[in-house]
């Protein structure tokens, strides 16, 4: 996959060099091109320098070819405004901004917009949510046997209840975010569109919820 990256600061150059290492292909854009120098000499996608929500600056980066796109600058403004962008004007649906103002979360994911706070494993969040769903896992206990994944509501299960979609995938909801604040599941909950689901599964049976999670629900 091809991903753009607006922002090399240590998030950004963090995120750049773990996606090639995952041998997918990265343009990082930054407004100060001596801000390249954190990506190494390793580094061999393309370096644009511009301003990240400028539409002829994406286009350079190979936006309109791009699977992802994470805005992950200093600026709260900039980064929605390029993440709104890349969603709303190119049609990227794997969009990424980092936030700092944790008050603004709530609105930016009701624009379908997936947020992620300013913390010190940042980059790794960010990775995980641009990465294909279940390509990356949140942990995996020590004997391998374990695993917490991160899942955004598949649109086939929004109106379901979690106890149907815990049966048919095999898997246990730890929580889920919504609107920006944790949620236990109880009986009665159904899944919403926006909310983020917090998967409990066995290694073993992460291909079974997987194909459950993207064909929808059955009907009884």
């Amino acid at each position: 996959m091809h991903v753009v990256i607006m922002g090399c600061g240590r998030v950004g150059s963090t995120l750049a060099r773990s996606l090639e290492d995952r041998n997918h292909t990265v343009s990082i854009i930054d407004v100060a091109s001596e801000a390249f120098r954190r990506l190494g000499p390793e580094f061999n996608g393309d370096k644009i320098t511009g301003v990240g929500f400028d539409r002829k600056v994406l286009v350079k980066a190979g936006i309109k070819r791009a699977d992802a796109f994470a805005a992950v600058s200093s600026g709260d403004n900039s980064n929605i405004i390029a993440a709104r962008v890349a969603r709303e004007s190119f049609g990227i649906e794997q969009v990424v901004a980092r936030i700092y103002d944790p008050g603004r979360a709530e609105v930016y994911q009701r624009l379908g917009i997936t947020t992620v706070a300013t913390v010190k494993w940042t980059a790794d969040q960010v990775l995980r949510r641009l990465l294909p769903v279940g390509a990356e896992p949140d942990f995996r206990d020590p004997s391998g046997t374990i695993r917490l994944d991160q899942v955004p509501a598949p649109g086939a299960w929004v109106g379901h209840r979690t106890v149907a979609f815990q049966e048919q995938t095999r898997t246990r909801i730890a929580w889920m975010d919504r609107l920006g604040e944790g949620e236990l599941p109880h009986r009665d909950s159904v899944i919403q569109e926006g909310d983020l689901l917090h998967l409990v599964m066995r290694e073993e049976n992460a291909a079974h919820a997987y194909r459950t999670i993207d064909r929808g629900p059955e009907e009884s």
